[in-house]
């Protein structure tokens, strides 16, 4: 399936001409509030901040029309806002010096939720008393769960599970997992969890076992930032005394873990590097030699590009490639690889090019044909669910691809 250019036409007076990430789906439904898919009520902005990719910058308004000229996708933007009000609990932990890579652009910064321990500051109680009295006694009221855990951004459900915690003197992740069953658990525990532990308990529930849950694997890793990455990388860690990459790599066959540990060594090309027309043509170039232009393919080489490029970088690789050579870089990965390298492949390179359309496809994906996969719905919705501006990105790429409002979609599959 190839995604070409997003329905509303290339941008104008861009650098090279190459497409931004998704500008906007304008057909379809208006965005509906449904529980988890709406914007919260009652807490404030979201934080300013693509999650799960580069920083957007511009707040909350519409997507940026692209890149500013002479650089790749979208610079970093402001730091996130706090929800309730004011720096995290305890401030942000120190690090290193602020390290500039070869184009002298500074790093993105971990999106909202990727700090361990870092919350809104405010005053959850009486969200916090709402849910112990809905968990207390016989029976347990469900629809005040949803109202309740749907509305908080990253760092106000760290606010709001710590003060369940500490003021109920239990564990809130422990009680939604006593209280409840089934889809419905797996779905309000990942949203107690937060973006980063949830992508911790993803990935290691993807390896452990027998064989690997490869579409995890690929939607929790890829195209994610180096800061992001890093932070799942130390949670990891420090939740199952081992390194992520020693258990990755004991799932996955040659060359894909080649693959595996190129991504996870956190060493992308940040969002804000500039465009330099001489590495785009290289890169290019050295990609048709690995595939289009020999017999057998290259694939270290093709990993390589693609796994330390910007999503920015690889928009434009492949928006370079369609003009020089008259064909998608897409199709050609597809045709000259197999199994789980070609799915991880075709996911950087789609992501890259409209991520919103992305996500779309791969939320109908668990949903086509016989049978849904629940858990992979599951843990898709609750992802894309922290990024609300992203979100209504998702829902009306979906309208536009499938002529249908995803909300009563997902409605129809999970009981």
């Amino acid at each position: 399936m190839s995604y070409g250019q997003p329905p509303y036409g290339p941008p104008q007076g861009l650098p090279h001409g190459f497409p931004p990430q998704g500008q906007g789906y304008p057909q379809g439904p208006p965005p509906q509030q449904h529980g988890g898919f709406g914007a919260p009520q009652g807490y404030g902005p979201p934080p300013p901040q693509h999650f799960g990719g580069p920083p957007q910058g511009g707040g909350w308004g519409p997507p940026p029309q692209g890149p500013p000229p002479g650089q790749f996708g979208a610079p970093p933007g402001p730091p996130p806002q706090q929800g309730w009000g004011g720096p995290p609990q305890g401030g942000f932990p120190p690090g290193p010096p602020q390290q500039y890579n070869q184009y002298g652009a500074p790093p993105a910064q971990p999106s909202p939720g990727y700090i361990p321990g870092a919350a809104a500051q405010g005053d959850a109680s009486r969200d916090a008393d709402a849910l112990r009295a809905a968990m207390k006694g016989f029976g347990t009221n469900e629809t005040t769960l949803i109202q309740i855990l749907s509305k908080p951004d990253p760092l106000q459900m760290g606010l709001l599970r710590n003060t369940y915690n500490q003021r109920h003197r239990r564990d809130l992740e422990k009680d939604i997992k006593s209280e409840t069953s089934k889809y419905f658990q797996e779905a309000l525990v990942g949203l107690v969890q937060g973006p980063l532990m949830h992508d911790v308990y993803t990935l290691n529930g993807a390896i452990k076992g027998l064989g690997t849950r490869e579409s995890s694997l690929n939607d929790v890793l890829l195209n994610r930032s180096n800061a992001d990455l890093r932070a799942i990388k130390q949670a990891y860690q420090q939740t199952f005394k081992r390194t992520l990459e020693a258990d990755v790599r004991g799932d996955l066959s040659a060359k894909t873990e080649t693959l595996f540990d190129m991504v996870m060594s956190a060493t992308r090309n940040e969002e804000s590097a500039p465009i330099i027309p001489q590495e785009l043509e290289h890169d290019c170039s050295e990609l048709h030699r690995a595939m289009d232009g020999r017999v057998g393919t290259d694939q270290i080489t093709v990993c390589s590009i693609l796994a330390k490029r910007s999503d920015g970088q690889i928009r434009a690789i492949a928006h370079h490639w369609r003009q020089k050579y008259h064909s998608d870089l897409e199709k050609i990965v597809e045709s000259e690889f197999s199994g789980h390298m070609k799915d991880a492949l075709l996911l950087i390179v789609r992501r890259a090019s409209d991520r919103a359309m992305s996500d779309a496809v791969q939320l109908e994906a668990t949903m086509a044909g016989p049978g849904t996969k629940d858990t992979l719905l599951v843990q898709r919705v609750v992802r894309v669910h922290w990024d609300r501006a992203h979100m209504d990105q998702v829902k009306r790429a979906y309208a536009h691809r499938y002529k249908k409002d995803l909300i009563q979609r997902v409605k129809g599959e999970i009981q």
